[in-house]
């Protein structure tokens, strides 16, 4: 056995292990209690191994191994390194971003319902998750159209000195410049939680006796507006799923294994009610190994929860898991005790039999998605999962700046997406971008993908080639180049995708799967590049028009700018609240409010 292979050289302790191929790419990221003792059982006669353990086994030149002091912080370090390196042979949550939660801030008097992708220990109370933005937003409408707390930020609250529209339409209290009770607004407060809590029942209990109270006062219109909030609310929650009988939060988590890969999914159970889900999907991955089910959920948790996403105070797995550390770790980022429980009992089994039907579904779906075949057509040894996309940008030559795209199973991996900003590159030479565009991309550290996707054609494709070879890369890197070709129809140009050691394009079909496939990942490198120049352009000319005000240098406007970051609010803003800012005395804050004011006009 190589020496670089021998487990005899790692330790008797917890930490982690990585695998790496013959190029020292990370392929496989492992958690052990005794990284000696785990290694040492991938070195056993080849029968003993599973079919994907052996096909693991033949790519991997060198192991290295990670002490920690305990299997907590060998379980942190772990899905740490998969997410920073995507290794080939882990299962990689692809979704790794926050998702939608509210937040309400009862340290304030008049406390605004807010959304956030961040649940903090602030004393803030969150509800949520909410997998669509979409329909977070929507719920957000409701309850802006039923409930009448403000709507405005705090800055714009603090500064505002009439009421604005909300209140004329009877949605807002106007607390902002009105004398508004604290009790009557917190009894809004408390309608608004009980409706995000699922409580619907005491909701309307509570309206329906505010209604009869309204009516006993003679207060007519008052006890028709409740009326019509009761009817909306009700409206509102007969589309919500059905009650489940013990009341609590929890995520309810199962994986499911199909014909093309393994599908894991989890709904979120608030308050007694299914409030949302979601699923991943890994094409021809599975979990017949003994004991690979709780090693995969266990790797699924720690990549899925973070300190700064919303825990539940219990989750219910299809097993019971063991290790500890996974609890230890959860209970750790909520502040308090997470249990982590096998599903017992009628309810939370048919919660878990609904989770598998919904990944089931998604999988064959994704499936579907899946047969796009690039290895053949594009003259690649494999087939690629991970491809990057890379496409230069610039303003008449000058600010370049290149932007990188990540699909990952055909699909968009926007936590992965970068920019790089490029300085001293000659106006418009998009050969010199993509060369410094390489050499930063190897400084990264980060895994290279199995398809570098580049937004040009053969010279581009060339200069990359030469820069790679440059950079000890050489054919270490499978690439293709997409550009637009000539126009042989009335429909306009057409794409040609070139690839290494060829001078012609490809003979694709302009209405093949896999054309459209790398034209949409193109589109998307194009959008996201364009779309960071033009934010960039914008807030540029915000600060030049700052400048441009008396008494403003460029110090002070990027000192204004980021104290407000909204030009609005420099809009709104008074006297009292430009001179918090540092650097700002009384005569500039008047002088800047004078400036503003002829500005606006």
């Amino acid at each position: 056995m190589p020496d670089k292979l021998n487990h005899l050289n790692h330790p008797n302790s917890p930490g982690v292990y990585l695998m790496k191929d013959d190029q020292n790419r990370i392929i496989y990221v492992g958690k052990a209690k005794n990284i000696r003792k785990r290694i040492g059982s991938y070195f056993r006669p080849d029968p003993a191994l599973p079919l994907k353990t052996r096909l693991m086994m033949s790519r991997v030149s060198r192991i290295d191994s990670i002490s920690t002091l305990s299997e907590k912080e060998a379980l942190l370090l772990e899905s740490s390194l998969i997410k920073k390196h995507r290794p080939r042979y882990n299962i990689v949550l692809r979704d790794d971003k926050q998702y939608i939660l509210f937040r309400v801030d009862r340290s304030q008097n008049y406390p605004a319902l807010e959304l956030t992708r961040k649940a903090k220990k602030d004393g803030g109370t969150y509800y949520g998750p909410f997998t669509s933005g979409v329909f977070a937003r929507q719920t957000l409408q409701i309850i802006n159209r039923l409930f009448r707390l403000r709507k405005c930020s705090h800055k714009k609250f603090r500064n505002r000195v009439r009421p604005c529209l909300q209140y004329h339409i009877q949605r807002c209290l106007a607390p902002c410049c009105l004398d508004v009770d604290p009790g009557e607004y917190r009894a809004q407060l408390e309608q608004v939680e009980l409706f995000l809590s699922g409580k619907s029942r005491e909701l309307l209990q509570r309206l329906k006796a505010s209604m009869a109270e309204a009516s006993k006062r003679l207060e007519y219109e008052k006890a028709a507006g409740i009326r019509d909030q009761i009817r909306a609310v009700k409206e509102t929650i007969s589309t919500q799923s059905v009650d489940i009988p013990a009341g609590i939060d929890m995520d309810v988590f199962d994986i499911a294994q199909s014909k093309g890969g393994l599908c894991a999914g989890i709904i979120f159970v608030r308050q007694g009610k299914v409030l949302d889900n979601k699923n991943f999907f890994w094409p021809d991955r599975d979990v017949s190994e003994s004991g690979e089910m709780e090693k995969t959920i266990i790797s699924i948790l720690s990549q899925y929860y973070g300190p700064d996403r919303f825990i539940p105070q219990k989750i219910v797995l299809p097993v019971t898991v063991h290790d500890q550390s996974i609890s230890q770790l959860l209970s750790e980022y909520r502040g308090s005790k997470v249990k982590i429980i096998k599903a017992r009992g009628k309810n939370m089994k048919s919660l878990l039999q609904m989770v598998k039907t919904n990944c089931l579904d998604y999988a064959l779906k994704a499936e579907r998605s899946s047969k796009i075949s690039l290895a053949e057509p594009l003259r690649l040894n494999n087939e690629p999962v991970r491809i990057e996309c890379v496409d230069v940008s610039h303003q008449s030559g000058e600010h370049t700046r290149v932007g990188s795209v990540v699909f990952e199973h055909g699909e968009p991996v926007k936590s992965m997406y970068r920019i790089y900003n490029l300085d001293h590159v000659r106006p418009g030479d998009d050969y010199q971008a993509m060369r410094r565009f390489i050499e930063r991309r190897k400084k990264s550290a980060q895994s290279w993908p199995d398809l570098l996707l580049l937004d040009g054609g053969p010279g581009q494709l060339g200069t990359v080639i030469k820069a790679l070879e440059k950079s000890g890369l050489s054919g270490a890197v499978p690439l293709a180049a997409i550009s637009k070709g000539p126009s042989r129809s009335k429909s306009g140009q057409r794409d040609q995708v070139f690839v290494p050691g060829r001078k012609n394009p490809l003979p694709l079909n302009p209405s093949s799967p896999e054309l459209l496939y790398l034209q949409r990942i193109r589109d998307e490198a194009h959008r996201f590049v364009l779309g960071s120049m033009r934010k960039a352009s914008g807030k540029k000319l915000l600060e030049s028009r700052l400048e441009s005000i008396p008494g403003i240098g460029p110090k002070k406007a990027a000192a204004l700018w980021k104290y407000f970051n909204n030009l609005d609010l420099i809009k709104a803003a008074g006297t009292d609240e430009l001179v918090k800012i540092p650097g700002f005395g009384p005569g500039t804050a008047k002088k800047i409010h004078a400036a503003v004011k002829d500005w606006i006009s």
